[in-house]
């Protein structure tokens, strides 16, 4: 059995709550936070696998370095160990962080579409690297948590393996370009998968994206 921690991204648009609620192995209403990933977290327990999607605290008001606290909050009250970690979007600036300061319980970390930061830089850094202002593109608006600055030695996750998920029709694919970047040139300690989904496989893609977890969990 394998333990995941799947953390979610940043706010979703209302067409995409709607695809998920459409969905038979969702609840109808009161989607929110952590719950986009239901249906993954449902398929990996058929599977013999646990899976806790805890819902951040609001952007607005809990900073990066607060969600990743939430997280490892989640880590300590559980005595978790031996954790696939799971970062969507947003969240890959919040697994970062968790796994800098907690690498021996980290298994394994998985970006899905997911913010690959450098220490110093903010989700909205990123969008700025690229060229862009995330509220027009995206519709993020300049909350807390996604415009303080990771803080984090590298040098404490060079050995904790990791997977990058690249969804090929990604509406992010502006700041997910940016990590397939950065994984080419570090290469050492990575392996890469593309999906062809848009930003939220959870939705479009979902047995596939459990497919693909599936594997992780055997590796």
């Amino acid at each position: 059995m394998a333990t995941f921690v799947l953390v979610q991204g940043g706010n979703l648009s209302t067409d995409t709550w709607n695809r998920l609620a459409g969905r038979a192995d969702y609840p109808p209403g009161g989607l929110l936070g952590g719950a986009y990933w239901d249906g993954t977290v449902a398929a990996l327990g058929a599977h013999g696998h646990r899976a806790f999607a805890p819902t951040l605290k609001d952007e607005h008001t809990t900073g990066l370095s607060g969600h990743i606290q939430q997280i490892y909050s989640l880590f300590a009250g559980n005595s978790l160990r031996d954790v696939i970690l799971v970062g969507h979007s947003y969240g890959g600036m919040i697994i970062t962080g968790v796994a800098a300061a907690i690498p021996e319980r980290i298994r394994r970390l998985v970006y899905l579409d997911a913010a690959l930061p450098d220490p110093g830089q903010s989700l909205f850094d990123l969008f700025a690297l690229a060229g862009r202002d995330p509220l027009s593109f995206t519709g993020l608006e300049p909350a807390k948590a996604y415009i303080e600055k990771i803080e984090f030695d590298p040098r404490n996750i060079e050995a904790i393996p990791k997977t990058y998920i690249l969804c090929t029709k990604s509406e992010f694919r502006i700041v997910t370009g940016l990590a397939k970047q950065k994984i080419d040139a570090e290469r050492k300690g990575w392996t890469y998968q593309e999906l062809p989904s848009s930003h939220v496989p959870m939705a479009d893609m979902p047995g596939e994206l459990v497919r693909i977890l599936l594997d992780i969990a055997e590796r």
